[in-house]
């Protein structure tokens, strides 16, 4: 059972790791309601519709946490990442530590209970983390998407995605889709329109605008439902990736040149060269799974497109654990990417101590599912 947890070991990695995003609140593997909390003080809109309807959770910090040796055993059957849920005793410093559980544990209910504060109106609440669960991820954009198409209002002010970024993503959604949107609306979703039909598409909930695209993938009901938000989850990711190259480029090169300063110690810096190598190998070879899950829905896409609405439709529905594949292998390599920037700016020197560089290494081998070298490093 996780239960009560303090700050020891790999948790606190994690909560350092987590008090550096305080400032942005969110990233693919951590939602931090904390954050959210602090910076929306007094917004009725955010207190109006809240996440949940326990206060306490509503300031906790749900990330996506890949599973440790050790912790496989807290769950029935086999699984890799899990959803954590920590509800921290100072929301200002995540630092100090909090109380913990997994989604979906053995015996979590209770956990949950005493870690929000009693049962009253918890049903939600367990319903919302089980919604949480089922996406391989927590980035903002299909995080809100999946809130709405399970009924949930929630303030979009829980949910860190810029309209500018929404909109870069319409254009991208556009220029990706134009050619099926020529073919089932016969050419009339040119201009004006086919922006529409994007955000139609975009849109969580039916529009009769997309009515052409339905009957072209032959769906009816909650399979057509379903069938749309596995293929916005794949166009999704597909933007996130186009606009995360440039910045996993950088990393690569970066973490070659991260420099120790300070004490150091000759067995362990020979560890850190070796930490960098396989941490460059561990990227190389996610951004290469990804790409082939890219690949092979672009193949099925392009026989959308000339006429084969079929093969498109049934690799929808039988897409659910690619979709998880790629959002996981998508939200690690976003995570990273956004840290590391975080921790070492553009234009800063790419230094730290001998202790941060072992532990940011670490962590990010584990989040990338890097085999463990033999070899540790204690704070």
């Amino acid at each position: 059972m996780t239960g009560w947890s303090h700050v020891a070991g790999s948790n606190e990695r994690i909560y350092r790791s987590l008090r550096g995003l305080e400032k942005t609140a969110s990233t693919s593997r951590v939602l931090n309601l904390a954050a959210l909390a602090v910076r929306n003080a007094g917004n009725p809109e955010h207190a109006a519709a809240p996440l949940f309807k326990s206060p306490i959770l509503n300031s906790c910090v749900v990330l996506k946490h890949r599973l440790r040796a050790e912790e496989t055993d807290l769950f029935e059957g086999l699984q890799r990442t899990a959803t954590k849920v920590i509800a921290p005793f100072d929301k200002s410093d995540l630092a100090l530590g909090g109380r913990t559980v997994f989604v979906g544990e053995k015996g979590w209910l209770p956990v949950l209970a005493e870690l929000r504060g009693g049962t009253e109106e918890m049903v939600r609440d367990v319903e919302i983390l089980e919604a949480f669960n089922e996406l391989p991820s927590l980035d903002p954009f299909l995080l809100r998407e999946h809130m709405k198409r399970r009924g949930f209002e929630v303030s979009p002010t829980h949910f860190d995605i810029s309209p500018g970024d929404v909109d870069k993503m319409q254009r991208f959604v556009g220029g990706e889709i134009a050619r099926l949107i020529e073919l089932a609306y016969g050419g009339s979703g040119s201009g004006g329109a086919t922006g529409r039909l994007v955000e139609a598409l975009l849109s969580s909930k039916t529009d009769e605008r997309l009515e052409p695209l339905r009957l072209t993938l032959q769906l009816e009901g909650e399979s057509y439902r379903e069938g749309i938000f596995s293929w916005k989850g794949f166009l999704y990711y597909k933007w996130v990736l186009n606009t995360l190259w440039p910045r996993l480029k950088e990393v690569l090169v970066e973490v070659m040149k991260l420099r120790v300063i300070g004490p150091r110690d000759r067995d362990l810096m020979v560890l850190i060269d070796e930490m960098k190598l396989r941490l460059r190998g561990a990227m190389e070879g996610q951004v290469k799974t990804v790409m082939g899950y890219l690949r092979t829905y672009d193949g099925v896409f392009a026989q959308l497109t000339e006429g084969n609405a079929i093969a498109f439709r049934d690799f929808l529905l039988a897409s659910p654990e690619m979709f998880m594949a790629l959002g996981e292998g998508a939200g690690t390599l976003s995570h990273v990417a956004t840290f590391w920037r975080y921790r070492f700016p553009e234009g800063k020197p790419l230094m730290a101590s001998m202790g941060e560089i072992l532990e940011l290494l670490q962590d990010f081998e584990q989040g990338l599912g890097a085999e463990p070298h033999p070899l540790s490093y204690a704070a």
